[in-house]
């Protein structure tokens, strides 16, 4: 009986070897598959981003986190992952439940996919919602480039998304965001506005005005106005300049 099965165990076993590396070759497969379905429209991280580290991943990587640097704080997106880069992903990572050991890899690229449209704006806002206040259409006829004041509203859209999330996930309504040059002027706004360069939204409705204004000082906003400062009755302003300058003194700010 054993002579009988002896003569074609060779070849039973170079069968069973040529299945196995089949199988080995569609789960290889299934992961890229898996992998490249995670990819994003908009921008694709390809490494695990850290301190220490920089480039434009890293940029991209702190526009999306540029709402969590803490209170009264503002974090850059310079390119380079420093100690404030990684406490704003830790805030991020545990806004959204993730694991917060301020190391951006799988679980927070996939988190920040699913929270951004191909364009790279945040999926609660738009362009269409940051542009002239006077009824315009484009980013052009400002101080700036198209372009870079395209940027700018870009980085606040996303601080936006952090302070709505924040404050679980209620609509944010938008009044103004960027303003031409003649926009501006036309609705009396101030010569060194904001607005002229994609930076600012005035806010109003629900939460209230005060809600606002005070929830605005921990996603980075450097411009907080609203009710009890002039003018700022009726709405709660903010803007992402990089020095801290509140007042909505009705609020208690």
């Amino acid at each position: 009986m054993s002579q009988y099965f002896s003569r074609p165990l060779p070849r039973i076993l170079a069968v069973l070897a040529l299945f196995a590396a089949m199988l080995a070759a569609t789960v290889t497969t299934q992961v890229v598959t898996a992998t490249k379905a995670h990819a994003d429209g908009c921008y694709t991280w390809g490494r695990t981003l850290s301190q220490g580290m920089s480039g434009e991943d890293v940029r991209q990587l702190q526009i999306r986190v540029a709402g969590y640097p803490g209170y009264g704080a503002h974090l850059a997106a310079d390119g380079d992952f420093g100690p404030a880069t990684k406490a704003a992903v830790q805030r991020f990572q545990s806004a959204y439940g993730l694991s917060a050991d301020g190391i951006a890899g799988p679980a927070t690229f996939t988190k920040i996919y699913g929270l951004q449209d191909d364009d790279c704006t945040p999926i609660h806002f738009t362009y269409a919602e940051l542009d002239d206040g006077c009824g315009g259409s484009g980013y052009d006829g400002g101080p700036l480039s198209e372009a870079a004041t395209k940027a700018n509203a870009l980085q606040t859209m996303w601080q936006l998304e952090a302070m709505r999330h924040a404050l679980g996930d209620q609509p944010l309504s938008i009044t103004s965001g960027f303003r031409s040059i003649s926009c501006n002027n036309s609705v009396g706004g101030a010569s060194n506005s904001q607005h002229l360069y994609g930076r600012a939204a005035d806010l109003v409705g629900a939460p209230s005005l005060c809600t606002l204004a005070k929830q605005a000082r921990y996603h980075g906003f450097g411009g907080i106005f609203g009710p009890g400062y002039p003018g700022h009755d009726d709405h709660t302003h903010v803007d992402i300049r990089t020095t801290n300058a509140w007042d909505a003194r009705n609020c208690g700010i």
